[in-house]
């Protein structure tokens, strides 16, 4: 056990006494809240076992924004959209990461189908 363990054993499992009080909470938000806690018990522990490990990953940090547009803007009304909006998010940070523009891969995806053919990407990419 790690120090950071040692040390923060006590304070969690007060945490995780306090969850169990609540976890027939008449409170919605409360039992959600407790149940996404004890749902996710093992995450605290990584983080004090291995204190040098980021706390969030490359793509945690990707999906943020598309959380918050989504949340935002309702979500999408189908699974279609659902799709779409996932295939476009996924296009837009390929691109970002490679340093490259959308918009040249979506005009090249949109020539490519109007002439029939499947698009084939530009040679950067």
């Amino acid at each position: 056990m790690t120090a950071y363990r040692q040390q923060h054993t006590a304070p969690l499992q007060v945490l995780w006494t306090l969850c169990l009080a609540h976890a027939d909470s008449a409170r919605t938000q409360t039992k959600a809240l407790v149940r996404d806690l004890l749902n996710d018990r093992d995450t605290f522990w990584v983080v004090l076992d291995e204190p040098h490990l980021p706390l969030t990953n490359s793509a945690e940090r990707a999906l943020r924004h598309w959380v918050i547009a989504r949340r935002i803007g309702y979500g999408t009304r189908n699974g279609q959209g659902s799709r779409c909006v996932a295939l476009l998010a996924s296009a837009i940070d390929t691109c970002r990461q490679r340093n490259l523009s959308f918009w040249v891969l979506l005009a090249e995806v949109v020539r490519a189908h109007r002439q029939g053919h499947r698009a084939l990407l530009p040679a950067a990419l």
